[in-house]
């Protein structure tokens, strides 16, 4: 097991507060099985806390606090998918992955722990006008332009994007623009969370979506 770091505590109760232990338990199943599986890389293992957990329980900061169902997009191990369902149970909290090892993984890890999580095995296109929630999150997927078309026609109107990105944020927001525009993004922004707490700081890009936004597929080109 992965043991927190006493200088990371405070931030990890402040996250998780009473549900601290389920974090532990989560860590402590990466590190076991995340390499064999290859969910993680080897050298991953002993950054699991501050590389991982804590940058992903940050984005719980952006995360409007009477929203009531979320969406991960290509949440491969679980980050920050699970890490979000922990730290915010009174979320209804949905998978999307591809790959069926990781779908198993992320079934696995939620029997394990009780969260009462839905893991859909779909591209996010194949959900498309099927599916909408009230905030849909990403990390490490894609390049913004392309992770939109993806991920926006999923956002419900009124709802919000939220991509956690690193210091290209800037020139992927300008380069999307086009097409977050036309798929109804609107108000772009930029924030970092956990500055003060963290080494490095949780980038995220937000982007809201209006209402009567574009439907699926008006973005091509």
């Amino acid at each position: 097991m992965q043991p927190l770091p006493e200088s990371l505590r405070p931030t990890a109760e402040r996250l998780f507060a009473e549900r601290l232990e389920l974090a532990e338990r989560f860590v402590a199943l990466l590190a076991d099985q995340g390499p064999e599986r290859g969910l993680i890389g080897p050298r991953e293992v002993d950054r699991l806390w501050e590389r991982h957990l804590l940058n992903c329980a940050l984005m719980v900061d952006a995360i409007d606090p009477s929203a009531s169902t979320l969406a991960d997009v290509g949440s491969g191990a679980g980050l920050p998918g699970v890490v979000i369902a922990i730290a915010r149970p009174d979320l209804q909290v949905t998978l999307i992955e591809t790959m069926q090892r990781r779908t198993t993984w992320l079934e696995e890890v939620d029997a394990e722990l009780g969260l009462g999580i839905e893991v859909v095995r779909a591209r996010a296109e194949e959900l498309h006008g099927h599916r909408s929630f009230e905030v849909v999150t990403a990390r490490a997927v894609a390049a913004l332009d392309k992770l939109a078309r993806w991920t926006l026609p999923l956002v419900a109107d009124g709802g919000t994007l939220l991509a956690m990105k690193g210091s290209s944020a800037p020139d992927e927001v300008e380069k999307a623009q086009k097409v977050l525009t036309t798929l109804g993004g609107v108000d772009p922004t930029i924030s970092r969370y956990g500055v003060g707490e963290v080494e490095v700081p949780t980038t995220v890009v937000q982007v809201r979506r209006r209402a009567k936004a574009t439907r699926k597929g008006d973005a091509r080109g």
